[in-house]
């Protein structure tokens, strides 16, 4: 597979688009997969981020046909041609257009809140999807954002059907697609983690941007927090380099950090793991999210599930995490998911005195059952009402817990989270424990 997920295909989408770094740009992500990528592309160009909400105008008698399309900001793209081979009427389009307004609108809210849409007269507008299977909706995010003000706008993708980007030559200024394959059948296929992008992933990649390119002096984002760091990280642990991302809020001096222990099959990239680190950042906690295996090492299944490895790992990272200059004093939680979950309990049996909480989201604590009569962290245990088999053994696990624990079960849930709202209250929960417990374990040091 050409790209791991949406957040590596943007990082290398980035690189293509250096040259634009100087430029007067604004990065439009189309939602909902298009704004992971769009992220790193405005992250490495130093670039506001924003999205750009489009809606198609449907013919009355043939939805799919489109007869034109509206974007914010009461913009307007209609064909003439359709509307006089269909005979559409003036009334017929505002019917329309009025129905499609509204969603467009609450879409918009939903993405954005109470932020304004950028300003794009006179920019350059890098307009960003995951991938281009037919090129409608991208041709209309260009038209969408020419009829804004933008000055030129260019076009990027990963990946795309060459057939796409031959009807799409007129509408960018430029377009820069690092994968056109002969042999395309759709843009999932090139993707290993293709997972869907879920509404508050949208919302929280937009308001950490936000946060890096604050509003002007007075307006409802101009008190965004600092960062202080926000990095790939290399970390050591005994014999290995970990891979890491870590994340530093300003306010997470006085509140704490939490490591991420994945589950199997995952990585420091998860969709939804980092969905739960943004939430967490917003509430001035750090975050580090890293692999603890190798790339070389993930080919061995039996690695994956060896839960004393990957806790002595963890341990080794927490030492490595204590002696960064920004983490010496902060109290330190864990946040482990799937099998994850059992090498986070394991650590925190291991190394008592160096985790002040631990937070399970679908976990496996009964991998690590003859360990958990030793861990002594508060630990919140997160489960789906409908993830019946999990449910059972933290059931279970919670009954072999000595330490200050609680079993919260999300309404509706499944294994991975996926339902609607489902991801966001398992953040919620997870954000409380650790601002419950993490800044007291600070002060008790104090």
């Amino acid at each position: 597979m050409p790209f791991v997920d949406r957040g590596a295909a943007g990082r290398r989408l980035a690189q293509r688009l250096l040259h634009l770094r100087s430029a007067n740009v604004v990065v439009l992500g189309l939602p909902r997969g298009g704004v992971p990528v769009a992220f790193e592309v405005a992250r490495t160009l130093d670039a506001p981020l924003d999205v750009i909400v489009v809606r198609k105008l449907g013919v009355p008698f043939h939805p799919e046909l489109g007869m034109g399309a509206i974007g914010e900001g009461d913009v307007r793209v209609i064909n003439d041609g359709v509307m006089r081979r269909t005979g559409v009427s003036a009334e017929e389009l505002a019917d329309v257009e009025a129905r499609e307004r509204a969603e467009l609108d609450r879409r918009a809210r939903r993405f954005r809140g109470d932020r304004a849409r950028l300003d794009l007269t006179g920019r350059t507008v890098v307009v960003v999807d995951d991938g281009i299977a037919t090129g409608s909706t991208a041709a209309v995010a260009c038209r969408v954002a020419r009829a804004q003000g933008a000055a030129q706008v260019v076009l990027a993708v990963p990946v795309a059907a060459p057939d796409a980007l031959d009807r799409l030559g007129e509408a960018a200024d430029e377009l820069v697609c690092l994968e056109a394959p002969e042999w395309f059948v759709a843009i999932g296929q090139w993707y290993s983690d293709f997972s869907q992008t879920q509404d508050a992933e949208v919302v929280d990649l937009l308001d950490r941007a936000a946060r890096a390119h604050p509003a002007p002096a007075g307006s409802p984002t101009a008190d965004a927090d600092v960062w202080v760091r926000d990095e790939e990280v290399a970390v050591h642990a005994g014999q290995v380099t970990l891979a890491g991302h870590l994340t530093m809020p300003e306010a997470a001096l006085a509140e704490g950090i939490v490591v991420f222990a994945h589950g199997s099959g995952s990585s420091r990239h998860s969709p939804r793991n980092r969905y739960v680190a943004q939430r967490l950042n917003r509430d001035g906690l750090g975050t580090l999210l890293l692999d603890l295996l190798t790339g070389a090492e993930e080919f061995d299944r039996a690695n994956v599930f060896d839960v004393e490895l990957l806790g002595r790992r963890l341990v080794e990272v927490t030492a490595w995490l204590r002696a960064q200059p920004e983490a010496d004093r902060l109290g330190i939680g864990y946040f482990g998911a799937s099998t994850g979950a059992a090498s986070a309990l394991w650590a925190a049996a291991e190394a008592p005195s160096a985790v002040a909480a631990v937070v399970s989201r679908g976990g496996r604590p009964d991998l690590a059952a003859e360990r958990l009569a030793e861990v002594q962290a508060p630990t919140l245990l997160i489960v789906g009402s409908r993830d019946d088999a999990v449910l059972g053994l933290n059931q279970q696990a919670q009954r072999l817990l000595r330490c200050e624990n609680r079993l919260s079960i999300v309404p509706g849930a499944t294994h991975l989270f996926e339902e609607e709202g489902t991801l966001e209250e398992a953040a919620e929960l997870a954000c409380k424990w650790f601002i419950d417990h993490l800044a007291p374990a600070l002060q008790d040091e104090d």
